[in-house]
């Protein structure tokens, strides 16, 4: 029986060496990255003020909205008074740049004789834009002139709504991707992760650091960031939240640490990246395809159909697996769980690195779907919250549920909302859903006291 003991013991005491070693090595890599992922070329690209106009071709094929980039438009940039600040010709994705000398007022003009023959603005009047000091939140202030025909204005409503739908479901999964770590999290430890946003932030950025600053293909490159997302969140249980747990601090406190953890990185991010928002190098540039009423890119598609074999794949998991199962059982009820045997704190290991590296790769897609920026994943963590209470709060299949249906009421809300507000109905869902069934769709009900 003594020596026995005294492998547990020696047991523990490896395992803890080893959530420790993972600590220190992610934080000497996460160091390294910082140091030499060029945070001079980051910041050297914002270190001076300027105004990024675009000039976009709106067509509409077939009730389908196309952009095409209009090249050769001559922009100039002048102050309040008329002076001249800068000018330059938009290039051949329809962009230019025009430094400026500090963040003040401005007036943008577009020489309409520059544009091609048969291209008209939109709005034909509108051929000049002022900004104002207050909106250079950034180093870049961005501004788009529109030319065609109005976007979605030839379209009939189905064939509009047919198109949301689209675009609902490829948001949907994404949300539905990142959701599961989240909710998981919340399951196995009551913990309301604010952090959660930056670890889907974590995979875009180092997504972008490696296809763009290193140039590997992003297809090589995926895996390896899917894996450090991982890391990621077994570090941030390991060195922060599992010692708070040990400590006996209270959920309440580890929230307040999650949100402080979270305005942390996201700062480290905005000094490490700057404040503007940039595209990955591979599958940038792609032209939508037609399927009837709706249209789509190949990368798009591509995502959306890995998205949906990889929650088949987890909820398949969860299912069948024996340590599934036991995820499971500790999500919903972790002291009979560890009664009958079952390690809870190798679970919630595993809950932690799972869900680090579905954000990591949610944060690839969404990367790929919009832009890499400082903010993707903030910008996403109340779709986040509205998706996992509207499915079951700690219920993973819940997650799933949940996260595809607020995706879907995003792009939806857009045909009565403007874009702007489109994210007001999910969070008004939200509010209802704990008012009316705080247990959510595939929750269940609990007697309290």
């Amino acid at each position: 029986m003594q020596a026995k003991f005294g492998d547990e013991v020696t047991d523990t005491n490896n395992s803890k060496s080893r959530v420790f070693a993972v600590g220190r090595a992610f934080a000497v890599l996460l160091a390294a990255m910082f140091m030499f992922s060029a945070p001079g070329n980051a910041q050297a690209a914002d270190s001076d003020n300027s105004i990024i106009v675009s000039v976009q071709n709106q067509t509409n094929n077939n009730g389908v909205s196309e952009k095409k980039p209009v090249v050769g438009v001559k922009i100039s940039v002048t102050d309040p008074a008329g002076i001249a600040v800068g000018e330059g010709v938009t290039d051949s994705v329809g962009s230019v740049t025009i430094p400026v000398p500090a963040k003040d007022d401005y007036v943008v003009t577009l020489d309409v004789a520059s544009l091609p023959s048969g291209v008209t603005l939109i709005e034909g009047t509108k051929t000049v834009v002022n900004i104002v000091k207050d909106a250079f939140t950034t180093n870049a202030k961005r501004v788009t002139f529109f030319a065609g025909t109005s976007g979605e204005s030839g379209a009939s409503l189905m064939d509009r709504i047919a198109q949301r739908l689209v675009d609902g479901v490829r948001l949907g999964l994404i949300i539905a991707i990142c959701s599961v770590g989240l909710s998981l999290i919340f399951g196995t430890t009551g913990l309301t992760n604010f952090a959660h946003g930056e670890m889907v932030t974590f995979g875009g950025l180092i997504a972008f650091w490696f296809n763009v600053l290193l140039g590997i293909p992003l297809l090589i490159a995926a895996p390896i960031v899917i894996a450090l997302g991982g890391v990621l969140g077994l570090a941030m249980n390991g060195v922060i939240f599992a010692k708070l747990r040990k400590r006996g601090i209270g959920l309440i406190s580890q929230l307040v640490v999650s949100v402080g953890l979270s305005i942390m990185l996201r700062n480290m991010y905005l000094y490490q990246f700057g404040g503007r928002t940039r595209p990955l190098d591979d599958f940038s540039l792609q032209v939508a395809k037609h399927f009837g009423p709706v249209s789509i890119t190949m990368r798009d598609l591509s995502t959306t159909i890995i998205s949906f074999i990889v929650l088949m794949g987890v909820a398949g998991y969860l299912q069948r697996s024996r340590t599934g199962k036991a995820i499971r059982a500790v999500s919903d009820n972790p002291s009979l769980a560890s009664s009958t045997g079952i390690d809870t704190q190798k679970i919630i290991r595993i809950v932690w690195f799972a869900g680090g590296a579905l954000a990591a790769m949610g944060g690839v897609f969404r990367g790929l779907d919009e832009q890499v920026g400082f903010e993707m994943g903030s910008g996403l963590i109340f779709l986040m919250f509205a998706g996992i209470t509207l499915g079951g709060l700690g219920s993973a299949y819940g997650a799933l549920v949940g996260g595809f249906l607020v995706g879907l009421l995003v792009e939806l809300a857009s045909l009565v909302v403007p874009a702007e507000l489109k994210n007001a109905p999910a969070l008004l869902i939200l509010i209802i859903v704990l008012v009316v069934r705080p247990q959510g769709i595939l929750g269940r009900k609990q007697r309290v006291g």
